[in-house]
């Protein structure tokens, strides 16, 4: 089972895991546009929040982190007993799983692209966001493998407009080359006038008139 969640301003989603097994389906099969958040040192729910394709940590609005945060917070056993806790968040594909660990650790690809709050105790935001509660049971692994599906097939197409802009571009640079060639071949140091052809050739009659007297 997965608890979905709308934040408050309805533009994301935010789920979790309902226990440590479901946490490690979450692990397996997250999205790309997926941002994780955990306490920090201490054992907590998973929290994804699914983010719009191309977003980075940086676009991510400071109400949607904060409210992410919380709902970690208030899901944690020792940290909703604090009046503040650190989360942490970061892409869910900076997320790394090895055999050693036990259910629901993670480490990381790239600590430096690990992101750190310090949060306070919120029950209000809590609350509103508990209102939209959804307990489902998606098939993680089949979301996972349609999404790729469709990166790919966006990726090809993008792939294919920037192969079709590029050979215009060359055909384009190929007629402007030639253009140019053709300039200079009909360039006015490489005309002949009629006045020249009209003179070459009486010079030439004049030459076969001396030849023929001699």
């Amino acid at each position: 089972m997965v608890y979905f969640f709308k934040t408050l301003c309805g533009e994301y989603t935010i789920y979790m895991g309902k226990d440590k097994e479901e946490n490690e389906e979450l692990i397996k099969y997250g999205q790309p546009e997926d941002c994780w958040f955990h306490v920090d040192d201490l054992s907590s729910a998973h929290v994804y929040l699914r983010l719009k394709p191309g977003m980075t940590l940086d676009d991510i609005p400071d109400d949607c982190i904060t409210q992410c945060c919380s709902l970690v917070k208030a899901n944690s056993i020792a940290g909703c007993k604090k009046a503040s806790v650190y989360i942490v968040y970061t892409r869910w594909k900076n997320l790394k799983k090895t055999s050693d660990m036990v259910a629901g650790q993670v480490g990381y690809h790239r600590p430096e692209n690990v992101r750190r709050k310090k949060i306070e105790k919120n029950t209000t935001i809590v609350r509103q966001i508990e209102k939209s509660k959804q307990e489902l049971y998606p098939d993680l692994a089949n979301e996972q493998e349609r999404r790729l599906k469709e990166i790919q097939i966006q990726k090809k197409a993008h792939r294919k407009a920037e192969d079709k802009v590029n050979r215009l571009i060359q055909v384009e640079r190929a007629r402007v080359k030639e253009e140019r060639s053709y300039d200079r071949i009909m360039g006015e140091h490489n005309m002949t006038s009629n006045t020249d052809i009209n003179a070459t050739e009486d010079s030439a009659a004049a030459e076969d008139f001396e030849d023929d007297f001699m």
